[in-house]
């Protein structure tokens, strides 16, 4: 895997519901490194911090590979990267294959994989049309966020390098599919119930489905 683009975001205000929203979806490419905290990227705008930011979604990765997917299906937008809101456009990044709680070494930081992106409305505005929420859960591919553990600077051309494979995990795709998935595969809640690159809170959620 391979970082094709960085990209942040100044403040958007955008209409929903008659309702004036801030959002920063509006992702663009940098021309220059950017700073991977542990709560946030250096001087992206995070505006609803309930749902984005924190220590568990510090940074959002989206893979380049499925750029072609959506072009087809949304040809008449302005596609540049970072148009899924992501802050760093990833060559190579495959959801089957990433597992949850894989620790890899970034340019200057060290992160680790922790929880696939839920789509929410701002996604259907930035696409003009929410009919994506749907399509984005269908097609089952939707990135990763991921926690830092080591700040520091990545940028273009920086590769990732595996320094811990997760044990007795399941990949992004699988955690994605169970996420939204009527019939809850009991196998991977299992799996995922020990692993503390989730966030307790949605470890607890799943878990009453054993019941």
């Amino acid at each position: 895997m391979k970082i094709t683009s960085t990209n942040i975001a100044k403040p958007t205000t955008i209409l929903w519901n008659n309702k004036e929203v801030v959002t920063g979806i509006y992702k663009t490419p940098t021309n220059h490194p950017i700073f991977l905290g542990t709560s946030d990227v250096v001087g992206d705008e995070v505006t609803d911090r309930k749902y984005h930011g924190g220590e568990f979604k510090a940074c959002y990765l989206f893979s380049e590979d499925h750029y072609d997917y959506w072009k087809k299906l949304y040809p008449n937008l302005d596609w540049n990267w970072g148009m899924f809101g992501e802050n760093l456009t990833v060559s190579g990044l495959n959801e089957n294959e990433i597992l949850i709680g894989n620790i890899y070494k970034l340019g200057g930081a060290l992160i680790q994989i922790t929880q696939p992106r839920e789509p929410c409305f701002k996604l259907g505005i930035k696409f003009s049309h929410q009919n994506i929420l749907k399509q984005f859960i269908d097609y089952g591919f939707p990135g990763t966020y991921i926690r830092v553990l080591k700040e520091g600077f990545v940028k273009t051309g920086d590769t990732f390098k595996l320094l811990e494979k997760a044990k007795n995990s399941i990949s992004t795709h699988q955690f994605f599919n169970l996420l939204y998935s009527k019939e809850k595969n009991k196998a991977h809640i299992k799996c995922i119930l020990t692993i503390d690159a989730l966030p307790k809170r949605k470890r607890d959620k799943l878990k009453q489905f054993l019941k």
